[in-house]
């Protein structure tokens, strides 16, 4: 029998034989990620640890690097572990990953992106009967060395989500033939936090933009998969040819290594003040409010947090038609795509939102009713619940 059929057969018979343990405890799930720093992966385990059934499950996280700003105030929700290792040996054996995941003994390991291969090897060394993958986003198309470390991993992998229709095709069609074990769980927002809510004149004051002066905003990490600076140099397009009035401001939210060439990039395009990088900020429900347009110029995505955020803060949308952005706008929003990699054609559609404020309104609600009828938080938890016991 070849590694193949023998890593087929492993995974079905789990799958047939998997139950939850009925021992009177909750079942224990053990999330491992990269990191606990601010983005739209760790608020998504976030979400899911603050708002499982604690009756049902024993939450537990693991970080392979560091304790970041997004593990402040989880420890009330999920145990917190962390585990360091040397970099190349630990692709072969990762030694303290084995340890700490006999330590904590999950019923459950649910891996997610960046730790996939070195999380998935861990767990079955470790002995866990359960081992699931939520993958957030994927470049399009996949390199070679993502194919063939993420192809290994998938082996391994009892149930892999994906937090988009298009994300799963993608996975299905270079990963794995068994598209049967591929499951679609759209990310969700809390439409609590993220909700329309009055401008906060004193934050736009302390961002430096006067209240006369529209605003294109975004928040994410500052990643070259996410284009920013495609983004700049279309927005400098759009100064250059603007006479409508104030001119725009471009605001960023986030961080990440993309932060010091960004800046350079601002400094060689003359944009100056007009750019405002502002770092991750914990009050992004209030910083919203303050954009008459959220975009994104991504050139891969899977089902954006930030994006998902903004329409329910009822903000009208600008993104690129990448990934999962088309079925999150939804037929009533598709006007507000715009290719990837095109930069005349986001600037021209920033033009448009802007120049037309009453249908860039109307857009903010039609976006904050999608997001109500689509997108709910409480639904993207309970599908996750259904996964660690095995239901359908």
């Amino acid at each position: 029998m070849t590694p193949d059929a023998a890593a087929v057969m492993g995974r079905r018979a789990r799958e047939q034989a998997w139950q939850a343990p009925c021992t009177g405890r909750p079942l224990r799930v053990l999330h491992v990620v990269h990191e606990l720093d601010f983005g739209g992966l760790e608020g998504l385990v976030g979400a899911i640890v603050r708002l499982i059934d604690r009756r049902r499950f024993d939450s537990h996280v693991l970080t392979m690097s560091r304790f970041g700003r997004m593990a402040e105030g989880l420890d009330a929700f999920a145990q917190l572990h962390q585990v360091t290792s040397i970099a190349h040996l630990s692709m072969l054996w990762p030694r303290n990953a084995i340890r700490q995941i006999r330590a904590v003994a999950p019923d459950v390991v649910h891996t997610h992106s960046g730790v996939w291969y070195k999380g998935s090897l861990a767990a079955r060394h470790a002995g866990v009967p359960r081992l699931i993958h939520t993958d957030h986003g994927r470049h399009h198309p996949d390199p070679l060395s993502a194919r063939v470390l993420d192809g290994l991993a998938a082996r391994r992998t009892d149930v892999i989500v994906a937090v988009s229709e298009a994300l799963g095709h993608q996975m299905a069609d270079t990963l794995l033939a068994e598209r049967s074990r591929i499951r679609v769980v759209l990310n969700g927002v809390d439409l609590t936090r993220f909700r329309p809510r009055p401008v906060s004149s004193a934050l736009r004051a302390e961002l430096g933009v006067p209240a006369h002066v529209p605003i294109i905003g975004s928040v994410g990490r500052l990643d070259p998969i996410k284009a920013y600076d495609l983004m700049i140099g279309a927005f400098a397009r759009l100064r250059a040819e603007w006479s409508d009035g104030p001119a725009p401001a471009l605001v960023l939210v986030g961080d990440g290594p993309e932060r010091a060439r960004l800046t350079a990039v601002i400094a060689q395009l003359g944009l100056g003040a007009s750019v405002r990088l502002t770092g991750w900020r914990r009050d992004v429900e209030d910083v919203y409010p303050l954009f008459d347009v959220f975009t994104l110029a991504s050139r891969s995505e899977g089902t954006s947090l930030g994006l998902l955020e903004a329409m329910g803060t009822g903000v009208c949308p600008v993104v690129t038609d990448v990934g999962g952005s088309g079925a999150v706008l939804g037929a009533d929003l598709r006007h507000r795509l715009v290719p990837a990699g095109d930069r005349a054609a986001l600037a021209h559609a920033w033009r448009e939102a802007l120049t037309h404020p009453d249908r860039c309104k109307a857009d903010g609600a039609a976006a904050r009713a999608r997001v109500e009828r689509e997108f709910s938080l409480e639904r993207m938890v309970r599908q996750y619940e259904r996964i660690y016991v095995g239901k359908p």
